[in-house]
C-alpha cells in the first residue's frame, strides 16, 4: 500500500492492517493468495504471525506469500502461546494503522474482499469497535454433513468470529487486546467484544464475504474439542452466568454430560461396594444418555458406517472429557474476578475521530 491517508472524517475509508496467526498450514498459501487477488484498496501491511513452537522447524513463512503482497509483509513470532497471544502479537506489530482485520490462515477472502471492506469501514461510526464479515462454509451437495463438518458449519453464524474480523485500533488499546488467558481457538473472540461494548463500543455487521472450508479432521476430533469447556468456565468468571445470551452463543450440552458421568460413576461406584442393583439401575441411566447422545449426532449426518462407528464412540468419551475440562476450568479460574466495564476507555461521544498520519511506504 503507497500513501494511505486516514483524515478525520467520521464514515470516511481508513488504512488497515492484516494479521494472520498461522502454525504454517497449507491452508496459508490458499488464503494469501485470494488477498492477492482480492479488487479493492490494499492493505498497509500484512502480519503474519508464527505461532509454531521453536522447535517444529518448517519452511519460513515467507516462502508462500504471493509476490503482490511480500513487500508489503512482516513476519512475527507468536511464542507458541495460542491465537489470543498471537493475535496481540500481530496487532501491535501492524504499526500506527486505524483498523486492524484478523484473518485465520484457512479462511479464503472472496474476489471483491478488499473493495467490500473498503466499505465495511467506510460505513463505520466512530463508535464502533468492529465489524464482522459474513462467514461462508461450504457444505457437501450430495449428502449428508458429517458431525464435524456440522460443527464447522456454526461458525456461519457466530456472533464475533474472528475468522475474518475488523477492529479499530483504538478499541484494541482501550480494552488491552485479547485475553490470552484463552490459549485455544474458542472464547477469545467473544470475550474481547463483550468487553468492547461492554464500554460503549458498538460492533457492526459488514458487507464482505470470506468462505471457511471444513478443514479435514481425525475420528476424535469432537473429544479433544471439549477442552472449551474449561474457557467457558473462564467467561462465566469474567462476564457472569448471562454471558451466553449477550454472545448469542449456543449453551452445549455440559448439564446432560454431567448427569450421564455422574451416572456412570455412580455404577461403578455401586459395583464395587456389592450393590449390584443399584449399579444396574445407574449403568441403564448412563446407557440410556449416551445412546439418547449418539443417536442425536447420528440422526442429522450421512448415517456411513465409518460416521456412525465414530459417532458412537465418542458419544461414549465425549461427557466424562467434558466434565473432566470443566472442573479443571473451574480449579483454574477460582480466583478470577469479574470483568471491570470501567477499565475500558469508552469511544468518543460527540468528537470526531483524531486525525491519523500517513502510514506505509
Amino acid at each position: 500500500m503507497n500513501g494511505q491517508y486516514v483524515t478525520g472524517e467520521p464514515g470516511e475509508t481508513t488504512g488497515y492492517a492484516i494479521v494472520v496467526p498461522t502454525l504454517g498450514r497449507p491452508s496459508l498459501r490458499t488464503c494469501l493468495r485470494a488477498l492477492a487477488a482480492a479488487g479493492g484498496p490494499p492493505p498497509a501491511r500484512v502480519v503474519l504471525v508464527d505461532d509454531r513452537p521453536a522447535t517444529a522447524g518448517g519452511a519460513p513463512l515467507t516462502d508462500v506469500v504471493p509476490e503482490p503482497l511480500r513487500p508489503l509483509t512482516t513476519v512475527v513470532a507468536g511464542g507458541a502461546r495460542g491465537p489470543a497471544a498471537a493475535r496481540n502479537a500481530g496487532w501491535r506489530a501492524a504499526g500506527p494503522v486505524p483498523w486492524v482485520v484478523f484473518l485465520d490462515d484457512d479462511v479464503v477472502p472472496g474476489l471483491t474482499w478488499a473493495a467490500d471492506l473498503a466499505r465495511d469501514l467506510a460505513a463505520a461510526t466512530p463508535r464502533t469497535a468492529a465489524v464482522t464479515a459474513r462467514i461462508h462454509v461450504p457444505l457437501p451437495a450430495d449428502r449428508r454433513p458429517t458431525d464435524w463438518e456440522r460443527n464447522t458449519a456454526g461458525l456461519a453464524t457466530a456472533r464475533w468470529i474472528t475468522a475474518d474480523m475488523a477492529y479499530r485500533r483504538t478499541a484494541l488499546e482501550a480494552a488491552g487486546g485479547f485475553d490470552e488467558r484463552f490459549r485455544r481457538a474458542f472464547r477469545e473472540d467473544a470475550d474481547l467484544a463483550l468487553r468492547v461494548t461492554g464500554a460503549g463500543w458498538s460492533v457492526a455487521e459488514g458487507s464482505r464475504t470470506t468462505t471457511h472450508p471444513v478443514r479435514p479432521a481425525d475420528r476424535w476430533v469432537s473429544v479433544r474439542l471439549q477442552a472449551g469447556n474449561a474457557d467457558d468456565v473462564l467467561m462465566t468468571r469474567l462476564h457472569g452466568r448471562a454471558w451466553w445470551r449477550r454472545a448469542d452463543a449456543p449453551r452445549g450440552r455440559l448439564p446432560g454430560h454431567l448427569a450421564v458421568t455422574g451416572a456412570a460413576v455412580a455404577a461403578l461406584t455401586c459395583a464395587v461396594l456389592r450393590r449390584p442393583r443399584a449399579a444396574a439401575v445407574c449403568g441403564g441411566l448412563w446407557l440410556a444418555g449416551t445412546a439418547e447422545f449418539a443417536l442425536a449426532r447420528i440422526r442429522p449426518g450421512p448415517r456411513t458406517r465409518d460416521e456412525i462407528v465414530t459417532m458412537a464412540l465418542t458419544s461414549v468419551a465425549i461427557p466424562p472429557a467434558a466434565v473432566r475440562h470443566w472442573l479443571r476450568g473451574w480449579f483454574a479460574h477460582r480466583r478470577t474476578r469479574p470483568f471491570d466495564a470501567s477499565r475500558v476507555a469508552g469511544p468518543p461521544s460527540a468528537r470526531p475521530e483524531p486525525e491519523w498520519e500517513r502510514v506505509g511506504s
